[in-house]
C-alpha cells in the first residue's frame, strides 16, 4: 500500500486581485462574528439564525457580482474564493438560472422542508399573495420575497 499523503497546513496563497477585496471580505467575517456571538434571547428559535443568512447571502452576492456582473476579479481567483467558501458555490449557481436571480438561499426552494413539499412562502409573487398576507416571512431566513417576477 503506498505511503498516505496529508495536505494539513500547506495551504495556497490566495491568488493576485484577493487584496484589493481582502477589507470587503474581512467586513463581512467581522459581521458573521457579531450575528454569531449576538445575544438571541426574546428572539423565537428560527429568527435567531437569520441575521447569519443574510449576510451569508450578502456577502455571495457580492462575490458573484464582481465576476459575473462588473468582471472585476479574475476566474482563478473566483474559483479560489469559492473552494474556500467565501461564496456559497450552489446558491451562485441558481442565481444564474432564470426565474432564481433574487433567491434568497437554498433552503427555500427545497420542498422537503416546507408543508405540501411545495417551496417557501417567500417564493410566491407579491402579486398572488392578498392584502393580509404582505407581512408574511420566511421561517428559515427572515426574507419577506425573493422571487424574481417581484
Amino acid at each position: 500500500m503506498p505511503p498516505i499523503r496529508h495536505t494539513r497546513g500547506t495551504k495556497k496563497p490566495p491568488p493576485e486581485g484577493f487584496d484589493e477585496i481582502e477589507d470587503t471580505l474581512l467586513d463581512f467575517a467581522n459581521k458573521m462574528k457579531d450575528a454569531e456571538s449576538a445575544p438571541h434571547e426574546g428572539k423565537k428559535k428560527h429568527e435567531a439564525t437569520w441575521d447569519i443568512f443574510r449576510i451569508s447571502h450578502q456577502r455571495s452576492r457580492y462575490v458573484y457580482e464582481l465576476y459575473y456582473k462588473k468582471e472585476a476579479i479574475s476566474k482563478l481567483l473566483y474559483g479560489w474564493l469559492l473552494k474556500n467558501n467565501y461564496a456559497d458555490a450552489n446558491l451562485i449557481a441558481k442565481w444564474k438560472k432564470q426565474g432564481y436571480e433574487k433567491l434568497c438561499c437554498m433552503r427555500c426552494i427545497q420542498a422537503k422542508e416546507h408543508n405540501f413539499n411545495t417551496t417557501c412562502i417567500c417564493r410566491v409573487p407579491r402579486a398572488r399573495l392578498n392584502e393580509e398576507s404582505s407581512g408574511i416571512q420566511c421561517t428559515h431566513c427572515g426574507c419577506r420575497g425573493c422571487a424574481s417576477s417581484d
